[in-house]
């Protein structure tokens, strides 16, 4: 039986979007999900473009040991927004961590 609430940390990964209906949303969200896909926490920041190059370069400027770890994944939500996910961890968290 799962727990009610999430708390292992597991998984972490980025996600960024494009602007497809024109709402303003430039951001980059960071979430973190236990082991069985539950949401465990998540946080955001504006950026000043859409896109997996801008979502790199705010990395770099706001989170300096945050390492995108694989290649950003193309996705359509069910709504037919752009959007990329990327597996990303800390610099000074073990390797089977991320």
């Amino acid at each position: 039986m799962l727990e009610p609430r999430p708390t292992n940390h597991h998984r972490m990964f980025l996600t960024c979007y494009e602007d497809t209906f024109d709402r303003g949303w430039h951001h980059v969200d960071l979430f973190v999900h236990d082991e069985y896909g539950r949401e465990v926490n998540w946080v955001h920041w504006t950026v000043e473009a859409d896109g997996p190059e801008a979502a790199d370069e705010s990395v770099r400027r706001e989170e300096p040991l945050l390492r995108r770890t694989t290649e950003w994944q193309h996705r359509v939500s069910a709504a037919g927004m752009d959007y990329w996910t990327a597996d990303a961890c800390w610099d000074d968290a073990p390797a089977d961590v991320a």
